[in-house]
C-alpha cells in the first residue's frame, strides 16, 4: 500500500476537446500508465476519463486501487463501488485530485 499522502490528480489536457485522449492522470506528479490495470481488466482500450459511469472511469477506478493497494490487494473487488462512489462524481470536464487518505476513506465507507 503506497502512503496516504500520495497524490493522484487528473486533468484536461486540452479542455475545449475533452476527449479520453487528452486526460492525464499523475501520481505524485508521474504519469499513470492504464496499462497495469487493462491486463487485469480491459474496460478501455482508450485510456482514463471520469465523471460518469462508464468504461473509461471503471478502468480509471481499477488502476487507482491497483496503484495504492497493490495487485494483491482484496480493495481490487471493490473497484466498481469505488467508481460509482468517487471517480463518477468527479467534473467530467474537469481536473480532479485525491490524496491516498481520501481513497482510504471512500473504501472506509464503501466497506462500512
Amino acid at each position: 500500500m503506497k502512503s496516504l499522502s500520495t497524490i493522484y490528480r487528473g486533468r484536461l489536457l486540452n479542455p475545449e476537446e475533452g476527449t479520453v485522449s487528452d486526460n492525464e492522470v499523475t501520481v505524485n506528479g508521474v504519469v499513470l500508465s492504464p496499462e497495469p490495470s487493462q491486463k487485469l481488466y480491459n474496460h478501455s482500450p482508450t485510456g482514463f476519463s471520469w465523471g460518469y459511469g462508464g468504461s473509461g472511469p471503471s478502468q480509471l477506478a481499477l488502476a487507482l486501487l491497483l496503484d495504492f493497494f497493490g495487485k494483491d490487494s482484496e480493495m481490487l473487488r471493490f473497484y466498481q463501488d469505488f467508481k460509482f462512489a468517487v471517480v463518477a462524481n468527479w467534473p467530467q470536464h474537469g481536473n480532479w485530485e485525491i490524496s491516498g487518505l481520501g481513497i482510504m476513506e471512500a473504501m472506509r465507507k464503501i466497506l462500512a
